[in-house]
């Protein structure tokens, strides 16, 4: 094979090869964190292994979703603050799989930038690591994609893929009925939907990300920046217990469009907005935006991360397994007879 020194090289398009076989160097350790049983291969195959037999089930069902980080990704690199991206785009994920009654068992990402820098992707993928490591779900894989000409100078986009298992007949929501309990998990912040929005607001209120944060120790970038709280470790606990019905990850429209999701037909969800006080960086977005109650409830979390629907008669020890794995929990409300609405008494703001 000829070596035309004079000729073009892939690198001088703006694509540099030994920069992304750095990159997998880079992560394998934090990669190897994450493996469980049932991982086959490590990284750099065309493809993931998992035996689902070696995980410990019998008659499995698949469950797969995929998630972005959506706009919060702006703050992150206009501060340089990417070290917790990763976690959310992980939580984003298998917070949804668990709602479905699923174990999180692998995770794959896409990483896509249009110059490759080794530090800014090293950081994100090892929050990726972290992610998938605190919920128990293998790093298997992935993609980096340097693409010129495709993104900004500095810019990066990210895309998760995650796939849970569970035994057949486990599937969630089940058995919901007028009389169960809501209890609701306490989340960590805005964690990764609405930061359109956030942004609009903070514009408004002319503060910086560099800014002293209103409501909270550190910058106003980096307490927007704490990343989506993990509930899987959690949740899978009082899934154990057999009294869990359903669960509804708060995430895109809020309490308000993702709690009919799990209610079957002829229900309805009474939710107390007194059971639970809304978190300082809500009351400062609904002030700063005058945002009404009712569209504070359909686009932020509003404080509550995750609900799950459970008997009246196991909501005391399906809290204290939850407290237990270090989660607040909230009686928010019951479910009663209606047409899959959600209707609030008392009063956030």
């Amino acid at each position: 094979m000829t070596d035309n020194k004079n000729g073009i090289t892939y690198a001088d398009a703006g694509v540099d090869i030994d920069a992304g076989n750095a990159l997998v160097d880079r992560i394998k350790p934090a990669a190897k964190r994450t493996n469980r049983s049932g991982v086959m291969s490590g990284l750099g195959g065309f493809g993931g292994l998992f035996d689902l037999k070696a995980a410990g089930f019998s008659d499995p069902v698949l469950v797969a979703a995929t998630d972005g980080v959506g706009t919060k990704l702006r703050i992150a690199i206009d501060t340089g603050n990417v070290d917790g991206v990763g976690i959310d785009l992980v939580a984003m994920c298998v917070n949804d799989l668990v709602c479905q009654g699923a174990e999180p068992l692998f995770f794959l990402d896409y990483f896509a930038t249009g110059k490759l820098e080794l530090e800014q992707a090293a950081r994100i993928i090892e929050g990726i690591a972290k992610g998938c490591e605190d919920s128990g779900c293998a790093l298997i894989g992935g993609e980096t994609a340097e693409m010129p000409g495709m993104y900004p100078a500095g810019d990066f986009d990210l895309a998760g893929f995650a796939v849970g298992a569970m035994e057949r007949g486990q599937e969630l929501p089940n058995g919901i009925v007028e009389g169960d309990v809501l209890l609701g998990l306490a989340s960590d912040g805005v964690h990764s939907n609405g930061y359109s929005l956030v942004r609009r607001i903070v514009e408004i209120s002319g503060l910086g990300w560099d800014d002293d944060c209103p409501w909270a120790e550190g910058s106003l970038g980096s307490v927007l920046l704490t990343p989506t709280r993990l509930y899987v470790r959690g949740v899978l606990d009082a899934m154990g217990k057999g009294a869990v019905h359903g669960l509804a990850h708060i995430t895109g429209g809020g309490l308000t469009e993702n709690l009919p999701r799990v209610l079957p037909k002829g229900t309805a969800a009474d939710v107390d907005l007194h059971s639970w006080k809304l978190p300082p960086v809500f009351a400062w977005l609904a002030a700063q935006g005058k945002m009404s109650e009712s569209e504070l409830l359909k686009t932020f979390n509003s404080g509550l991360g995750m609900v799950i629907v459970v008997a009246a008669a196991d909501s005391a020890s399906v809290t204290q397994a939850l407290t237990a794995s270090g989660e607040v929990v909230y009686e928010i409300g019951r479910i009663t007879k209606g047409t899959g609405e959600v209707r609030y008494s008392g009063a956030l703001l």
